[in-house]
């Protein structure tokens, strides 16, 4: 059986892209089985199909970090044919071919069924950037945030992680301050449920002080760097900012002080390999109390369109969630 494959092939010191036939035979051997019907865009998908060698180091590849669709055979018995389901993470689309195919095969312990609430388009207008917005917020008030403890920060809040925090954010009750470099996207922000907008270099002012006033309740962060110790210095007594990116750098310079004086958490955030128990209650939620509606913040794109958005999202031109159809 033959299936359509969105492959990037490595020649020399290039990589080409393009749509193609592959067969099942091409996949690995594991226990499930899927008929993709979405998947969506991420940046690492992009590292993936650009040849980063950490993210992928053997082609011919299909990228995609994220799969919806429909159980076709199942060596897994906690899966039969026809169940609906959800795979991201772990190694799917890095090493393992991915979900911009019409077809993949995965361990059955990367799958998740479908909760009630989602659908495939759904999950994968979430994607692993929105799955990982609710993982922030989910891990944040784990640690004790509350609407009342004042505005949440969210950084690179036009990217995909940023803007679903936005939107979940003020979706279930917080005041939500959105931080970006586009100044043109304001508007947007605004429309998400963002109560202030400010921009990266007013979030820059103070960053050779040990500290900062207290203005924040939480803080979702997407680009690391001086903008994340920042944001930390000015965390109130108490609070938490998840970290989950790194675009405009895995360093920063910074003191003790804000940990010791204001008590203050930085808490890492990993989508990948979070045990799949782990994954599937958050999905849940995202299905349930934090279900909302993001069809405002869709890119469509079909398999033949994807090369497009790949230069896109590396360019730091894409707004929203891109979504990725494999049907008719």
């Amino acid at each position: 059986m033959s299936f359509r494959a969105f492959l990037v092939t490595k020649e020399e010191n290039s990589f080409s892209r393009n749509v193609v036939a592959r067969q099942l035979s091409d996949l690995p051997d594991n226990e499930v089985l899927i008929d993709v019907k979405y998947s969506s865009l991420n940046y690492k998908d992009g590292l993936s199909a650009t040849g980063n060698p950490g993210v992928t180091r053997v082609f011919p590849h299909t990228p995609g970090i994220d799969a919806a669709g429909v159980v076709l055979e199942s060596k897994d018995k906690n899966f039969t044919p026809g169940d609906e389901v959800i795979v991201i993470g772990f190694d799917l689309g890095m090493g393992t071919p991915g979900g911009f195919a019409e077809r993949i095969c995965v361990p059955g312990g990367w799958v998740v069924k479908m909760p009630r609430g989602l659908s495939a388009h759904s999950s994968m207008l979430l994607g692993t950037a929105g799955f990982t917005a609710a993982e922030c917020i989910d891990k944040l008030e784990r640690s004790g945030m509350t609407t009342k403890a004042g505005p949440v920060l969210v950084t690179g809040s036009t990217g995909g992680v940023g803007s679903v925090a936005v939107k979940l954010l003020s979706h279930i009750g917080y005041e939500v301050v959105a931080v970006t470099g586009k100044i043109d996207q304001h508007d947007f922000l605004e429309k998400l449920g963002a109560k202030e907008v400010i921009s990266r270099e007013d979030m820059l002012d103070g960053k050779d002080k040990p500290l900062l006033p207290e203005k924040w309740g939480g803080v979702i962060d997407t680009v690391g760097g001086d903008i994340l110790f920042n944001a930390v210095k000015g965390l109130k007594y108490g609070a938490g900012l998840a970290a989950c990116g790194l675009v405009a750098s895995p360093q920063f310079s910074g003191t003790v002080l804000p940990f010791i004086l204001r008590n203050v958490n930085l808490l890492g955030i990993d989508s990948v390999q979070l045990p799949v128990g782990q994954k599937k209650l958050i999905w849940e939620k995202l299905g349930s109390d934090w279900n909302v509606d993001l069809i405002d913040l869709e890119v469509p794109f079909k398999l033949e369109t994807l090369s497009t958005g790949i230069d896109r999202i590396l360019a730091g031109e894409m707004v929203g969630r891109g979504v990725v159809s494999l049907g008719d």
